[in-house]
């Protein structure tokens, strides 16, 4: 695997079990006990209910782009080889919105509204993103 020298994201103990998750491939949120709401980023208390009730849930990785930006000038030089970029905030069938690259398509391609799904990253032997794609 060659040399990754991009941030690579650092698990709290709340974020770890959504890490592990994406490390296999799979998203896991937090989905609320008492009104099956999801949540994301992890919480100890739902932002509907306030209930501390929760379970972690795989969910289907299958969203809109809810917005997005292009980067076209330079803030950290490990990204120089990238430009332009994409990243968007994500809203996904069940709710949460998750902000990631885009990939696999052109910048001017990508729009509001546009059907997307989750796509996983293997950056390092222990590190893996999650970004998502155009879905089809």
């Amino acid at each position: 695997m060659p040399t990754y020298n991009k941030p690579i994201p650092v698990p709290s103990p709340s974020t770890e079990f959504f890490w592990t998750g994406v490390k296999e491939h799979q998203l896991l949120l937090q989905q609320c006990d008492k009104c099956s709401a999801y949540r994301f980023p992890p919480s100890p208390i739902c932002p509907e209910c306030l209930s501390s009730d929760y379970t972690v849930k795989p969910v289907s990785g299958k969203g809109t782009v809810f917005t997005f930006g292009v980067y076209h000038r330079l803030y950290n030089p490990a990204f120089e080889e990238d430009l332009p970029y994409t990243v968007g905030m994500i809203e996904l069938e069940e709710g949460p919105r998750l902000v990631s690259n885009v990939v696999g398509i052109a910048p001017d391609d990508v729009y509001c509204g546009m059907p997307v799904e989750v796509t996983f990253d293997d950056i390092t032997d222990d590190a893996t993103l999650y970004k998502f794609k155009p879905a089809g």
